[in-house]
């Protein structure tokens, strides 16, 4: 998954839509993942990176990444898959 390129993300995880006019703000978990996403990092890279950088177990990671992914999708940050 990768996020739109016309998504704002600033430094302290405020989130803008231009599309929709809609803002968000996440934590600096969630700012990580949205940066790795930009990126175009795939699912597998992340959890490894999330799981170095904050000690955590992989399962969870897992879990809140699938979580976190389905709330992009809902507030259409993603772009579309080919």
């Amino acid at each position: 998954m990768k996020i739109r390129n016309n998504i704002a993300v600033s430094d302290n995880g405020f989130v803008f839509n231009p599309a929709s006019g809609e803002s968000f703000t996440v934590n600096q978990v969630g700012l990580d993942i949205l940066n790795m996403l930009r990126k175009g990092e795939k699912q597998e890279a992340i959890v490894q990176e999330l799981s170095k950088k904050y000690q955590a177990d992989t399962v969870m990671i897992e879990r809140d990444l699938l979580d976190f992914e389905a709330m992009v999708k809902q507030y259409h940050l993603h772009q579309n898959e080919d």
